[in-house]
């Protein structure tokens, strides 16, 4: 049997059984939720040995193989919450009680967080296998991940394909920001950048830029290599600007642009910015439904929750920890 390692046993060994997963709402259209754990607020090793028993076979091994206790948790956290938060959105009603469905079920006929196959697609973006039985009874839920060694988001959506980043707002690039904007960002974008006077002006929108553009990636998932950052451009819509500190309110929609005739880059994302717990930038980039016509120009809508998955949730959203910077309604 897999066991955590000595740097995972916690001061607290006393065993507990998990309570039942709370419910959560499915995301609207044009609605991403964004579910978050902070690593540092988990201290409890016993939790933790719990929350391994989710894992498959496979991931345990993954967890086990990471090196560094930080590195290690964090792995852990990113599955766990990965799980977790499908599950929470996934309630069957009224099935019968012959349906062959019935052996995925607790209980109270919601998903078991263990029961979800995972599959990657030829990139390597991690999806839901989802079992020739769901059809029909699941909605489609899309999901991403993203973590920096102190905050963990899950992204997820109804049919639309999403991608989302976190970073530390306080994140030090290692080389100059200039350098670094004219080895991977667009033209447009570096002289953006190099317009601003401040040098720490450079850097946080330096981040910004950077967070999104790794959002926009992701959702194609078709990784880095597929859709080079200087292969196009982040902008606002409705007025051409790029991200700017002066945008306090979602009043713009954030856009994305093609530099050259890229055959995997495409416009029809929704995109959101916005700074979570005052401390980290999230972005979001979600697929418009090409048949909604008339809603490509709407603002991508988030909820934000803090999560310690089973034990407490607390929803962000309307509260001055979730910061709407653009591209938010």
């Amino acid at each position: 049997m897999l066991q955590l390692p000595s740097n995972l046993v916690a001061r607290r060994l006393v065993p507990f059984a998990l309570p039942s997963l709370p419910s959560a709402p499915l995301p609207s259209p044009r609605e991403a939720h964004l579910w978050c754990v902070k690593p540092d607020e988990l201290k409890d090793a016993s939790l933790l040995q719990e929350y391994m028993k989710i894992l498959s076979p496979c991931e345990k091994e993954n967890v086990l193989s990471v090196k560094g206790e930080v590195l290690q948790k964090c792995a852990l956290l990113s599955r766990v919450l990965v799980r977790t938060t499908l599950a929470r959105c996934l309630w069957i009603e009224g099935l019968s009680s012959g349906c062959l469905f019935h052996a995925r079920l607790d209980t109270d006929y919601r998903i078991n967080p263990r029961s979800f196959k995972f599959k990657k697609n030829r990139f390597g973006k991690p999806e839901v296998e989802w079992q020739h039985n769901d059809v029909g009874f699941l909605p489609s839920l899309q999901f991403n991940v993203s973590h920096t060694s102190s905050l963990i988001a899950c992204g997820i959506t109804v049919n639309d394909p999403i991608g989302i980043d976190v970073e530390e707002k306080q994140r030090r690039p290692n080389a100059n920001v200039l350098s670094l904007a004219s080895r991977y960002f667009s033209p447009p974008e570096v002289q953006y950048l190099k317009s601003l006077v401040d040098s720490d002006s450079q850097k946080i929108e330096f981040i910004k830029l950077w967070t999104l553009k790794e959002a926009y990636v992701k959702a194609l998932g078709r990784g880095f290599s597929g859709a080079p950052f200087r292969k196009f451009t982040i902008r606002f819509e409705t007025r051409g600007d790029l991200v700017s500190e002066k945008l306090k309110t979602g009043e713009f929609r954030i856009a994305v642009e093609p530099v050259s005739d890229h055959e995997t880059l495409t416009a029809n994302w929704h995109f959101a910015l916005a700074e979570i717990t005052g401390s980290h930038f999230a972005a979001i980039c979600m697929g418009i439904d090409e048949n909604d016509t008339g809603k490509e120009h709407d603002l991508l809508k988030l909820k934000v929750w803090k999560t310690l998955p089973y034990m407490e949730d607390e929803c962000l959203s309307d509260s001055e920890a979730v910061i709407k910077i653009s591209g938010l309604s």
